[in-house]
């Protein structure tokens, strides 16, 4: 049985995968993004339990 890394990676190399990726780096890439994703990892490692 494969394991979810080796699902992900043959789907990563899959052409679904690759347009999927190129996406994802697309919105990475827009400043309001990024602020997004950075209050987001910011909420996710807090030490505050409330959530």
């Amino acid at each position: 049985m494969a394991s979810l890394i080796q699902k992900l990676q043959v789907f990563s190399r899959s052409p679904q995968g690759k347009k999927l990726i190129a996406q994802a780096r697309a919105y990475a890439t827009k400043p309001e993004n990024q602020a997004k994703l950075k209050s987001l990892g910011s909420r996710l490692t807090s030490k505050d339990t409330r959530r």
